[in-house]
């Protein structure tokens, strides 16, 4: 049985949710390319996201994304994993609308942060109660996230690659997106 990816698999949800590790097998799976936007970010801006937003502020690093995504998007369909607040533009959901589709990674709190707790990396969580942080993002995002095309759900157990699977379950529902042949 082989697959043919017809749009790009635009994977968003909160930091912790298993975006660029599920990214990547995803891709491994379909037989396409893993891009992160985030690290296409820091390539043309050859500095940090962290160090971004500390220097320009997130207005800033939001229009960045915003052309960052654009362009990706205009390119062969790939898997592509966005940052957590990528797809709360209303111009960001609404070209991956046009030209992708977007999964939400749909992970609870409990997750989100036995995944986040020790990362050093995420600017949004450098706050005196970052847990608090997270859930407030969380509960904020959520109504947004969930506008996306398609939901997966994490669970604790699933592994990356199961969680992988999960996910081309739920794009074979959809043959505009994953052809079967």
């Amino acid at each position: 049985m082989r697959r043919r990816l017809k749009k790009t698999v635009v994977l968003i949800g909160m930091m912790g949710a298993g975006k660029t590790a599920v990214g990547n097998a995803l891709a491994r799976m379909l037989g396409v390319d893993f891009v992160d936007s985030d690290d296409e970010i820091e390539r043309a801006a050859n500095m940090t996201v962290s160090d971004i937003f500390q220097r320009d502020g997130e207005t800033f690093f939001r229009a960045r994304e915003a052309e960052v995504l654009a362009r990706l998007l205009a390119q062969p369909p790939c898997v592509l994993s966005t940052g957590g607040g990528a797809f709360l533009a209303p111009g960001n959901r609404e070209i991956i609308a046009r030209k992708g589709v977007a999964v939400w990674l749909k992970a609870d709190l409990d997750l989100l942060w036995q995944r986040v707790r020790h990362k050093t990396t995420r600017p949004l969580l450098r706050t005196p109660d970052p847990r608090a942080t997270l859930a407030g993002l969380l509960t904020a995002r959520e109504p947004i996230y969930s506008l996306a095309e398609i939901t997966v759900e994490a669970r604790p157990h699933y592994s990356v690659d199961e969680m992988a699977g999960k996910v081309i379950e739920a794009l074979s529902a959809r043959p505009d997106i994953l052809e079967t042949t």
